[in-house]
């Protein structure tokens, strides 16, 4: 088999667009689910909004891709709104069956036929992020460093990812250090305290929701210029589920927690399929156990033990607190 190609295509997918992508998203649910204590599985809505309102106001509305970046920061306000408003004051087991319900709302929404004439209905909207690349400052050729070398276009889509999550990162950190922050940790503790000295513990929950809600939605915006399309079935609620593995992972309530594990995990996923592609090919792992239409699937429950293992032996992740996955069942 061959072990640099192996290795060389892992590290890839560590610094790749879809790691930075669950990078963004799971640093939103850090500041619900880490920080505050709010079970949202709902993210994915967030993401949906933020492609969709990118993609919808430079296809149909006419506009350039940076202002359909603020129609899609826009669409994440008022979906937190919307979902706020009536559902905050839910328990947490509740909570996260209000959110999950409201993400494929989004989703069968933008599906539906009444509005395909705006979202594509189920084929969706593509070609929609020319004007990104059109910006481009690298010339044509390949960057890099030794294994990791990407195209002009892959580089200036990486630099723009990463630093966005950068700057999410570097705000978190910031936010988490200030009195807002404190008395977001104070509610994940227990917000019964927290109002008794006076804090208004549902606005502080909204703004928490917001905030994660608008760094879901940039997590969006690289999705959808990564791959210069948005497709409705591409926002199912497995992406808010990888994206709490990524955070549990890493580590909840910890700033580079999010980075650290969505890169391993997606590591682990390019290494694990490569391996297993080479193994079937070479006819190692016999056709009659597993063919190459299986690897798919395969991969997944290698990661999916490695992560039970991960639980077992350290359920807080790699840089975790073990308190800091507690949730006070009251909520």
């Amino acid at each position: 088999m061959d072990w640099g190609l192996i290795l060389e295509n892992g590290l890839k997918a560590a610094v790749g667009d879809f790691a930075a992508v669950f990078a963004l998203a799971a640093i939103g649910l850090n500041v619900h689910f880490g920080y505050t204590g709010l079970l949202n599985f709902g993210q994915v809505g967030f993401m949906a909004v933020g492609a969709y309102g990118i993609a919808v106001a430079v296809t149909y509305l006419g506009t350039s891709l940076w202002v359909g970046l603020g129609v899609g920061v826009g669409a994440s306000v008022v979906l937190a709104l919307l979902l706020g408003l009536p559902t905050l004051r839910l328990r947490a087991d509740y909570l996260a069956i209000v959110t999950i319900a409201a993400s494929e709302i989004v989703r069968l929404m933008v599906r539906s036929v009444s509005l395909r004439d705006y979202t594509g209905g189920s084929s969706g909207l593509t070609q929609f992020a020319d004007d990104f690349y059109a910006v481009n400052p690298f010339g044509p050729g390949t960057y890099g460093v030794g294994p990791l070398t990407f195209t002009e276009r892959q580089t200036w889509l990486l630099v723009v990812a990463w630093l966005a999550v950068a700057v999410a990162a570097a705000m978190v950190f910031v936010l988490m250090r200030s009195p807002w922050g404190r008395v977001l940790r104070s509610i994940r503790e227990d917000e019964d305290a927290a109002r008794s000295l006076g804090k208004n513990v549902y606005w502080f929950k909204m703004q928490s929701l917001l905030f994660g809600g608008v760094v879901g939605s940039i997590a969006g915006f690289v999705l959808a210029i990564s791959t210069q399309s948005v497709q409705p079935d591409t926002f199912s609620p497995d992406l808010t589920f990888f994206a709490y593995v990524v955070l549990i992972l890493g580590g909840t309530a910890r700033v580079l927690g999010p980075v650290v594990g969505a890169m391993l995990f997606w590591m682990l996923l390019s290494l694990s399929d490569n391996l297993l592609r080479q193994a079937v090919q070479e006819e190692i792992i016999p056709s009659g156990i597993m063919d190459g239409v299986q690897v798919g699937q395969v991969r997944f429950m290698l990661v999916g033990l490695a992560l039970m293992a991960l639980m077992t032996f350290r359920p807080q992740g790699i840089f975790g607190d073990r308190r800091e996955i507690e949730l006070d069942v009251r909520r």
